[in-house]
């Protein structure tokens, strides 16, 4: 039996966080969500197969650091790490430059967001099996 392997999901919407999560371990995938790219950084030493990432973070009160930030933290320490990009926003500028950056694969929050999401985690995880 393979081990599960780990995900990372980080969003501040408690709705996304929940549905992915849902939908992720019922997978066979183990899920770890964290409101905020600081949280998700500081558990980064359990070293997930992916970081499931949003873009933008919406934080009352004191800075938050947006996904981009975070994208570029996880990639100075951990430069193999798959990362996706969650993102309300289907800007073509905000793609070209997180694939600029390195990002895996960019997936835009709409009614498609799990059937994409779990597709580009197959392509991630298990290239061989195309």
């Amino acid at each position: 039996m393979e081990e599960k392997k780990l995900i990372y999901v980080v969003d501040d919407d408690p709705f996304i966080l929940n549905l992915v999560q849902k939908k992720l371990t019922k997978e066979g995938y183990l899920v770890k969500v964290f409101k905020y790219g600081e949280e998700c950084l500081e558990a980064m030493s359990e070293k997930p197969d992916v970081v499931v990432l949003d873009y933008l973070f919406l934080k009352q009160d004191d800075q938050v650091m947006n996904g981009k930030e975070v994208f570029r933290r996880i990639k100075e320490s951990y430069p193999d790490m798959p990362v996706i990009m969650l993102s309300g926003q289907d800007s073509g500028g905000v793609v070209l430059e997180l694939a600029r950056l390195g990002m895996n694969d960019y997936v835009i929050k709409d009614q498609s967001l799990i059937d994409n999401l779990q597709a580009s985690l197959r392509d991630i995880l298990y290239p061989e099996e195309e």
